[in-house]
């Protein structure tokens, strides 16, 4: 596994207009956010117009309050003329070591099922068995490292030409990234978001069976990925986990996706494939 790589959207000098900023992002008024801070609405103004500089207690508690990623916490105390709080630990950083290994029995002990770990710009620091399953027939140069998650399964030359439904769920992963962009001010998500949004779709094929007859229809209960895999329609529910409060920005970043069999017939398929 290797170290995530993340970085920043300029932002305004000061202290102030952040935290303006991300109120604004969080559409909570300077007095619900003085009342959440117990602190008040003129103080909340004075900090956003520079007429007062915050504590590096308030910094954090007003970053708290508005759910400001620890990234971007570290951001604010800098631009209040603080050292960073939160450390950025390399992923294979001795200090890690029980994390990188809990992670990967956690993917392993998932098989047959896919399952990997990815960084905040979706590059992938793990994945088990089940996920090479789904690598078959990938351009070769999708697969060099870094390998990133969101170019394998939307680039044209991955596995978009075999995702049965590839319309809705590269719908899905777009809304999802948008979702995280909104949230944080990273130049390398956004620049990867425009890479992969940009990326013709390919024609798959109609979602009938290899024998000519439609597929019988199953009662999905999220929205499933539905891929072809050597003549079989596989279908997974994604399900995606990150550590609770995090203390440290590598950590904060990590998340680990795993992706539940959305009908019996993909269970017996994988069971059979990787027993």
């Amino acid at each position: 596994m290797t170290a995530p790589t993340s970085g920043t959207v300029p932002a305004p000098q000061g202290v102030g207009p952040l935290l303006r900023a991300w109120r604004e992002r969080r559409r909570v008024s300077q007095l619900e956010l003085a009342l959440r801070a117990d602190s008040s609405a003129r103080h909340i103004s004075f900090v956003e117009t520079g007429r007062s500089r915050p504590s590096e207690e308030m910094v954090l508690r007003l970053a708290e309050h508005l759910d400001v990623p620890v990234r971007e916490r570290n951001a604010l105390l800098l631009a209040a003329g603080y050292a960073p709080h939160y450390p950025e630990t390399p992923l294979d950083d001795p200090a890690l070591g029980a994390l990188r290994e809990g992670m990967e029995r956690l993917i392993r002990g998932y098989e047959p099922y896919p399952a990997l770990v990815v960084d905040g710009t979706y590059q992938v620091l793990a994945a088990n068995r089940g996920v090479a399953v789904l690598m078959d027939g990938v351009a070769e140069h999708l697969l060099a490292p870094p390998l990133n998650a969101m170019r394998l399964t939307l680039h044209p030359e991955g596995l978009a030409p075999r995702i049965r439904n590839l319309r809705q769920w590269r719908g899905h992963l777009l809304e999802q990234m948008e979702r995280q962009i909104a949230l944080q001010r990273s130049e390398p998500l956004r620049a990867l978001y425009d890479e992969v949004a940009a990326y013709p779709v390919p024609d798959t094929a109609p979602e009938i069976a290899p024998d000519g007859e439609p597929e019988e229809t199953v009662p999905y209960f999220a929205l499933p990925m539905r891929i072809e895999h050597e003549g079989r329609t596989l279908s997974f529910i994604s399900s995606i986990s990150t550590f609770n409060t995090p203390m440290d920005v590598t950590v904060a970043e990590l998340a680990i996706e795993t992706l539940l069999p959305a009908d019996p017939a993909t269970v017996k398929y994988l069971h059979t494939l990787l027993s």
